[in-house]
């Protein structure tokens, strides 16, 4: 069976091709560092028979740290020797392990990160709602170096690899979208492919010359998004057919931004968790913030897309059309036939997911033992919606005391 079999991602020979897809994990302390539970997280994972693992995204710039609670940092030499210790562990399973880098740019907030927020441009996120200030040219290619520094660190680390960060509406996936980037500089969106795809395209090359061909450059992409000017599918192309030129290890393909985050996971909307716990929209008094609140949150509901299986698999294919470039699909895959048809059909390369490992962090070794076999994950997104919380990420099917 194919999903068994060994595959490779550019430097890196994986035992099989299941993956488990960056998910924030919530535990390191409020300045960054990883605490012990994030290092038994991934033990956890790697003893469970997953072929690679993706790390929750690293911030590598602290003004580009996410909002939430416990994420941690790559953005300094000293994180080395905190994160030796998470790779040794994963190693002695046979397991790779691929750092997340990321900048959240527009999509945080000042009260929580105490800086000020920067953004491509200076358009506010529907979501986040704080306007951002443009980023300088200068600003942009200094966040490069930081991108490549980053990747420096985690290759000092022990990390097999790092994934780039370029979707959910984060910094860099900002600059590809002309509905965000409206910049007149030359990190401006290009008339021909009508995407911009410079600062991206330095932040590779930067990586690259850091950390030489023997370290694993992944990327993450979204196929299109929610905005009212939707990413097209001839962009999406665009974008593909740039990545494939650039040569990068791996392209793991997603869905949207967090501006209609629930799309990009899909589920339930657990409303009571929601309001009780996210910092936008939690509030304890006020009718006129609560209105409010409830209009953003409606706004958000129209465009809600339902869970299907595999159901960002049609991107996937388009773009394992379009390159060479191994394809991991993430999005829907509950069922172990579902990932053998994927994979034995030639629609992807390799099978990435998030949540049924927060469920069950054993869940490969159950599909080797019965491909038939079902993830239990509920798709309820409770730890999604709780990792805006100063909890730690975890299963919360059997917890009531929310």
């Amino acid at each position: 069976m194919k999903l068994f079999e060994p595959a490779t991602l550019g430097p890196c020979r994986l035992k099989n091709r299941l993956i488990r897809s960056a998910t924030f994990e919530g535990m390191a302390d409020h300045q960054g560092y990883p605490l012990p539970e994030y290092c038994l997280l991934y033990k956890t994972l790697a003893s469970g028979g997953v072929g690679g693992i993706i790390t929750g995204f690293a911030y590598i710039s602290s003004e580009g740290k996410a909002m939430q609670p416990g994420q941690v940092r790559i953005d300094r030499q000293e994180m080395v020797e905190y994160f030796l210790p998470v790779t040794n562990e994963v190693h002695k399973y046979d397991c790779k392990i691929f750092m997340q880098l990321a900048h959240t740019g527009r999509q945080t907030r000042k009260k929580e990160t105490g800086l000020d927020v920067w953004g491509v441009s200076n358009k506010r996120s529907l979501y986040f709602r704080g306007s951002p200030r443009e980023l300088a040219t200068d600003q942009v290619y200094a966040l490069v170096k930081r991108f490549a520094e980053a990747a420096g660190y985690a290759k000092a680390a022990g990390f097999d690899g790092v994934q780039v960060h370029a979707a959910h509406g984060y910094l860099i996936h900002q600059f590809l979208l002309p509905s965000i980037n409206c910049r007149t500089d030359e990190f401006g969106v290009d008339a021909k492919s009508r995407i911009g795809t410079k600062f991206l395209g330095l932040v590779i090359q930067e990586i690259r010359k850091t950390c030489g061909y023997d370290f694993a450059l992944l990327v993450k992409v979204s196929g299109s998004d929610d905005y009212f000017t939707k990413f097209t599918s001839e962009q999406f192309v665009n974008l593909i057919r740039f990545l494939d030129a650039q040569k990068v290890d791996g392209l793991e393909i997603s869905y949207g931004t967090m501006d209609h985050a629930l799309n990009i996971f899909r589920g339930e909307i657990p409303c009571k968790v929601l309001f009780r716990h996210n910092p936008v929209f939690k509030t304890n008094h006020g009718i006129r913030k609560t209105l409010h609140n409830l209009l953003v949150f409606c706004l958000m509901r129209v465009k809600l897309k339902p869970f299907s299986p595999t159901y960002n698999l049609e991107y996937a294919k388009m773009a394992k059309s379009l390159t060479t470039i191994p394809i991991l699909s993430v999005g829907g895959f509950r069922k172990g036939v579902e990932m053998g048809e994927c994979l034995e059909n030639g629609f992807a390369d390799f099978i990435s997911l998030c949540r049924p490992f927060i469920c069950e962090p054993n869940l490969a070794e159950k599909l080797v033992q019965d491909l038939n076999y079902s993830a239990q994950c509920i798709n309820c997104n409770i730890c999604a919606i709780m990792c805006d919380s100063d909890q730690p990420t975890r299963c919360y099917q059997k917890c009531s005391n929310l």
